[in-house]
Formats: C-alpha cells, structure tokens, sequence
C-alpha cells in the first residue's frame, strides 16, 4: 500500500542520511515521527521510527558499566488510540482513570501515589482507547520520558484540580512547562500544523473534583483558556461529565469506525475497524489482510441513508459508520 509520505517527511528523511550527532539524529528521527501520515501502510515505518528513537534514548543515558536502561514510558500502543493522562500531585487523576475504565489504579491522599506510567483500557461504545496513568508533574519541571511519550501519543488528558487554590495558574505553569520541553497543547477540534516542533498535541482538560465547593474556579479556567483548550467539568465521585469526557477523548483521536462485511452477510457491528480520518477504501482493505488492497477489485459501501450498496472506487474517503464490503 502507498505511504504517501510528504515532502516534508521526505526532506528529513534527507537529513537524517547526513546527521553525525546522535541528539541531531534523535531530534530529526522524532520530527519524522510527528509528520508522517498515521495510516495502516505506515505502521511499519512507524514502529520502526519508534525503535531507532528508543536505542538512541538507550544509548544516550547508558554509562559505561550501568545496567541497560528502558525508559518505562515507553509503553505499546492498543486499541483505537493512545492518550497520555497528565496531573498535577493529588489532583484526581487516578480516581478519573478509574472511574473512565473500571481498572483499579493506586489511588492515595498523598502525593505521588503513582509512581510508574501504566496503560488502562476505556471503553467507548465498541472501541477501546488506552489510557496511560503518568506519575505526577510539577509546575516547575516535567519529566523528559513524559514529554516524550506525549510526543508520540494520540492526545493529553490533562486533569485540573478544582479543588486547588489557583487551579488557572497551576494550569498556565503545566503548559509552560510543557512548552519547554518542545510540546504545545490545544483544543480536540483544532486542526494540527505540520511544521514541528514544537509537537502540537490535542488535549482535554478535565476540571476534577467538580463537586467541590469552587465553583468560581471552573469559570475562571473556562474563561482564561476556553480560545485555546477544551475544559470539561467532571467528577469521578458523583460520575458528572464521565460519559462526555468519553465522547470527547473519542474525538481527540479523530478516527472513524468502519464495519467489514462479507457478501449476503450482517456486519459485526461488535468490532469495527478504527482507521484515521481521511482514510480510504484502499485503507480499509489494507487493515482487512495485507494482499487485499493489492488484490481489490471493487467495494461496495452503505452509508445510514446515504448509499445502500453502491460501487466505491478506492479512493472513496470512509466515514464513520460506514459499512464496506470488499470484492477481490
């Protein structure tokens, strides 16, 4: 299948071929990384952009005579998409997680309880997007495995805590401190330009403890960031805004669902196939089995009341919902 990589992608592809310093190598590799198409006939150029980038993260914190260092941040993507959940200490963000997919993470009055990232899966409908609980960040430092599995994150849950007393300034030194570290954060809707870096990240701000008796402090955030990020009111207590915040973090990771069905047969509407948006027919046949794509003759779509059946050429664009039944 085509990768129709960009000129960019293919300008730093240039670079990296003349790069001596391991830093400028790693630099482009992750620049390479944030541009190129997210699509199935890039998955293994992807996983093998991830790999170089992990042995030279490796080979840039090994000391002579240490033992060999893996960065637990990096952790394998599942399921329809990866989001990166962000927190100030004590500010909800292992209850929400808890509370968004059933799991059970360490969950404490204290500071820190998080010690290590760890994925969880939530459920939506009838996909499942991995969430990764981080250990918490500070206004004044973040981590540098942190920023970096944002970097090749899907998105950022970042929780605010309602409850704090200036939760506007916690969340305007969280982003500044993120801008240091080469990663901007914006709005689920906002389209993300190509230029990097910095990485630009879609992002959910989820305003925990909304049962708290601040309900200044919301308006403040909704106020002084609304232009620029999404703030959702949630509470994993009284269950307000779970259900949105689900929609939402499924729209972060702007991908349709699309439905295979055999000839004279049903659907399984049960396991759809998530692919990005602006994905094709020949996309679709790609995630099916490796040869299908080569191998399509034609398609057949259904689309709610739109299209019943008809012919789709290969670059028909999928839309979310859409029901395709391939012929070979």
């Amino acid at each position: 299948m085509p990768a129709n990589l960009t000129p960019q992608y293919m300008e730093l592809e240039k670079k990296l071929k003349t790069a001596r310093m391991a830093r400028e190598k790693l630099e482009i590799l992750e620049e390479m990384l944030a541009v190129i198409p997210k699509h199935k006939g890039t998955e293994k150029m992807q996983a093998m952009l991830k790999t170089k980038i992990a042995k030279l993260r490796e080979a840039g914190d090994k000391k002579p005579g240490a033992a060999r260092y893996v960065s637990p941040y990096l952790i394998d993507r599942s399921g329809a998409g990866q989001i990166v959940v962000a927190g100030l200490p004590n500010s909800g963000k292992s209850s929400l997680i808890k509370a968004l997919t059933g799991a059970n993470p360490e969950i404490g009055d204290y500071p820190f309880t998080t010690k290590l990232p760890a994925p969880y899966m939530m459920k939506f409908e009838n996909v499942r997007i991995q969430l990764i609980d981080t250990p918490p960040l500070m206004t004044d430092f973040i981590d540098t495995g942190l920023a970096e599995a944002v970097k090749v994150s899907d998105g950022v849950l970042l929780v605010a805590d309602l409850a704090s007393e200036d939760p506007a300034s916690d969340l305007e030194a969280v982003l500044l401190q993120f801008r240091e570290r080469k990663v901007e954060l914006q709005g689920i809707e906002q389209p993300l330009p190509e230029q990097v870096p910095p990485y630009r990240k879609r992002s959910l701000v989820a305003a925990c403890k909304s049962d708290a008796p601040r309900e200044e402090n919301l308006e403040t955030l909704r106020v002084l960031f609304g232009d620029r990020l999404d703030v959702l009111a949630v509470s994993p207590v009284s269950g307000q805004g779970l259900e949105e915040a689900r929609k939402c973090l499924f729209r972060l990771l702007r991908v349709v669902r699309v439905y295979s069905k055999a000839p004279g047969k049903k659907p399984d509407l049960d396991e759809p196939f998530t692919l990005r948006r602006g994905s094709t027919v020949t996309d679709m046949a790609q995630a099916v089995h490796k040869d299908f794509a080569q191998n399509l003759k034609y398609a057949r779509i259904w689309r709610t009341d739109k299209l019943q059946g008809q012919m789709a050429n290969r670059e028909q664009v999928l839309e979310d919902g859409d029901v395709i039944e391939l012929h070979m």
